[in-house]
């Protein structure tokens, strides 16, 4: 119990800090000539659900289960294969590669942070993170195992996942079942915050954290609409019920319609099948953005420089100058947070199994 007693007194602090601090925030904001935006810093912990409840148990087993590629058909991939931990929470592709080196049509977001977000994937499909866990393993694209109980098969052949399980709900008499591995993960997921960064540390009043160009560029980035869609302490919008989704472009006609294929996709429509909701997307985070190129849903921008002159003439119809987006590039390095140290877990035996694409 001691990781999450830590995590949880972390919490309390960190919100007692910046309760005392939000006086001297207020004020520089206002120097800054940017009143109407509310800078928050990232809280320590996102909304826990209360039928999933954080417990040292439930996030050993999610990570175990996060790193473990026998949960793919042939054993070649894991979540993390997408959405690497040990960098910045996805896997700096265009669109991520599935078993049999299928292609997924989207990049893959970034894992850092994610319990912040109140829907899922970029179209946001998912109301929750135990309902997006589940939709790897049987995708013929992404894990593309061939059904749940095949997946429910091998854990059940590993003593030790049968422990951990039980362990991780021990109110169950069978608990090795779908709907655990979802909440294991989702659990795992939750604590994967990045709180800290010089930005955070600016706004909780340390005038020193950012430099006269971060403070500059994040003047420029209120000033240029940008905290329209990415606002709120994950710069993800105000998050609610249902997710919160914005039009890209909102400004179409550009060049760079074309030229970055924003409208080769229907994002939200997909789903809807409502014709308001073409090109509608989830905003996505910003935190630790540096990390995470390429940029866009497709992966089309490949520096952070050119998602930034894209994301400017889309949605906010101006062409800022090469100095602007320098000076907002640099604000949005300051979003890098600090990042909690992951270590692989040693993996269940599997004793007598083998993993090969022609088996289950």
């Amino acid at each position: 119990m001691k990781m999450l007693r830590t995590l949880l007194w972390t919490s309390l602090a960190a919100a007692s800090v910046t309760a005392h601090a939000m006086n001297g925030v207020d004020g520089a904001v206002k120097g800054m000539g940017s009143t109407n935006v509310n800078w928050q810093p990232l809280p320590e912990m996102p909304p826990i659900p209360a039928d999933n409840p954080v417990t040292e148990p439930k996030v050993l087993l999610g990570k175990t289960l996060w790193f473990d590629k026998r949960l793919s058909k042939d054993g070649s991939l894991s979540c993390n294969s997408c959405h690497n931990v040990m960098a910045g929470g996805d896997d700096n592709r265009p669109n991520s590669i599935g078993l049999g080196d299928k292609h997924t049509d989207r990049s893959s977001p970034t894992i850092w942070n994610v319990g912040y977000q109140s829907v899922q994937f970029w179209d946001g499909r998912a109301k929750t993170l135990e309902e997006q866990a589940k939709e790897p393993f049987i995708s013929p694209a992404q894990m593309a195992m061939s059904s749940w109980d095949a997946l429910l098969e091998r854990l059940n052949k590993m003593p030790t996942y049968v422990e951990m399980f039980k362990a991780s709900f021990p109110n169950e008499e069978n608990p090795v079942t779908p709907d655990n591995i979802a909440k294991a993960l989702a659990t795992y997921q939750r604590v994967l915050n990045t709180p800290n960064s010089a930005y955070d540390r600016y706004v909780k009043g340390d005038m020193m954290a950012l430099t006269e160009q971060q403070v500059r560029g994040m003047k420029t980035f209120a000033e240029a609409g940008c905290t329209t869609c990415h606002n709120g302490a994950n710069f993800s919008g105000q998050q609610k019920e249902g997710g919160f989704f914005m039009k890209f472009p909102l400004f179409s006609g550009s060049d760079y319609d074309k030229k970055y294929k924003l409208l080769d996709d229907y994002g939200r429509y997909d789903i809807t099948k409502n014709e308001q909701d073409k090109h509608v997307w989830r905003v996505p985070t910003l935190r630790n953005i540096a990390l995470t190129a390429p940029y866009l849903h497709n992966g089309t921008a490949i520096t952070l420089f050119e998602a930034i002159k894209v994301m400017a003439k889309t949605q906010s119809n101006i062409e800022l100058t090469n100095d602007q987006i320098t000076d907002i590039a640099m604000f949005l390095d300051s979003l890098t947070g600090e990042f909690p140290v992951q270590t692989m877990p040693r993996m269940p035996a599997a004793l007598g199994m083998t993993f090969t694409s022609k088996k289950k």
